[in-house]
């Protein structure tokens, strides 16, 4: 167990001490996508930085307990459904099975468990019951507002006075409303969209009412981080500790962790501005070490400047890695022998924890690790067989793991490897044979089977089998 972590508590504004609410045992929340459309890398940020600081909690000894939402009931959805003529459901669906596909090519680790809004409407209602039993929410011509100036707090996490926050963002102004500042819980249904029964007639849950919901279901009252992107402090992070707090009379996050926002060219990635980058378009240029490098390359606090001349320079810096890490790899057959901790071993790995530890310095352990490069290269020209060993394990097996990164590919990458091969030789073949060049095609085919792998044409185009 690491003897102290400090993290950047947005609520305090400050670095603290980490210590969970229960002993060796962490509970966390981190907001998920919209599901209206594919992931980008905005939304990739917070999935890299907030796994990785969950692996380093359990490399540290912690339990954790990890929850991450689907927003599958939103007006984008909706819009985009009635655009389609399908049901919402249809395209929450959709698009959870391609976020889970770009997860998997991010190696990102699933949460604990992922739950959908449309899955808690009934809880979701008896919160909101709850909260106008306790005064603090009214009903208002089928919909149902939080009454902000029932809670004297509000304003607390973002760190903003009340009569600040009228010009603020996503402020929506109203006549059913009491006070500009008072947030939706519940929204009359409109025409054309889904809706379910109330007691204040037919409608749907407001978007903060949600994540309340769901992380109070299956973390509790009380639990100890709550994450984001920082453009979630205010309104969504700051409503949902209100009507939590509201509810229960209890702290709803210990501690509140904020990433930074991309920005193109210093500016804030907007779809405004036409300069989004989908994880699916980035994944076939760049691979996810070398995506996730250049996003902890910075620090998650911190603005990240996303260029395509930042991402070839960490692409090459990467390549070197896997380079010195598959050179060692083949010296031994990938059979690597095992090595006890050294007392090398154990001064870097110090090293390392500090950095982590210290407000999740990724910065500093991502130079480390390539620190390490420089230091297995060395020693592999040298005959140094100790220290190519040792800057080996640290970066293939401790290092890496914690990070998410450098990790060894899985059966089902390469088979996936395999299969894009294949897929090429069997392009190639059939264009050669478009162009009648049937001595070059027969030779693709003939030194195939060779190895165990037939072709067979068919009316559906080229298969293989690998016998």
């Amino acid at each position: 167990m690491v003897k102290k972590i400090k993290i950047f508590d947005t609520l305090k504004g400050e670095l603290v001490d980490f210590e969970p609410i229960e002993k060796n045992h962490v509970r966390m929340y981190v907001c998920g996508p919209t599901i209206y459309n594919l992931i980008h890398v905005g939304n990739a940020r917070p999935m890299i930085v907030f796994d990785a600081f969950r692996r380093f909690l359990e490399y540290a000894g912690y339990k954790v307990t990890m929850v991450q939402n689907f927003t599958d009931i939103d007006d984008k959805i909706i819009n985009k459904a009635n655009e389609e003529g399908v049901p919402f459901e249809e395209i929450a669906e959709r698009y959870i099975v391609e976020y889970w596909k770009d997860s998997y090519y991010l190696r990102i680790r699933p949460a604990n468990y992922h739950p959908k809004t449309s899955n808690y409407v009934s809880e979701i209602i008896e919160f909101i019951e709850d909260l106008i039993n306790k005064g603090f929410a009214y009903e208002s011509e089928g919909d149902v507002y939080f009454n902000v100036s029932k809670f004297e707090k509000y304003g607390e996490l973002s760190h903003r006075k009340p009569e600040d926050m009228i010009a603020g963002s996503r402020i929506e102004i109203s006549d059913k409303k009491k006070n500009p500042l008072d947030f939706t819980l519940w929204k009359a249904a409109k025409e054309g969209e889904p809706y379910w029964e109330s007691p204040w007639g037919k409608g749907r849950p407001g978007w903060h009412i949600e994540c309340s919901v769901m992380s109070n279901c299956l973390l509790g009252d009380s639990f100890d981080i709550h994450a984001g992107g920082n453009d979630l402090i205010f309104p969504h992070h700051e409503n949902e500790k209100a009507q939590s707090e509201a509810r229960h009379g209890k702290t709803f996050a210990k501690y509140w962790m904020h990433n930074g926002m991309i920005r193109f060219s210093g500016e804030k990635m907007s779809k405004s501005i036409g300069n989004i980058w989908l994880v699916r378009e980035l994944i076939k240029a760049y691979d996810a070490d070398t995506i996730k490098t250049f996003i902890l390359s910075k620090h998650y606090r911190s603005p990240l400047d996303f260029t395509e001349e930042g991402l070839n320079a960490q692409k090459k810096a990467v390549k070197r890695v896997n380079e010195a890490l598959k050179r060692v790899e083949e010296k031994y057959e990938e059979h690597v022998p095992y090595i006890p901790k050294s007392e090398y071993m154990k001064k870097r790995i110090e090293e390392f924890v500090d950095y982590l530890a210290t407000d999740f310095n990724t910065p500093k352990a991502i130079a480390l690790i390539f620190d390490l490069v420089n230091e297995l290269n060395k020693a592999f020209d040298e005959n140094n067989e100790q220290r190519v060993l040792e800057t080996y394990h640290l970066i293939r097996n401790e290092f890496g793991p914690v990070l998410g990164i450098f990790e060894l590919p899985t059966k089902e990458e390469k088979a996936l490897k395999t299969e894009e091969l294949m897929n090429i030789l069997i392009d190639v073949r059939n264009t050669l044979r478009k162009e009648k060049n049937f001595q070059l095609s027969d030779y693709i085919r003939d030194t195939l089977k060779n190895i165990g792998i037939t072709l067979k044409d068919t009316p559906e185009g080229t298969k293989y089998t690998i016998d």
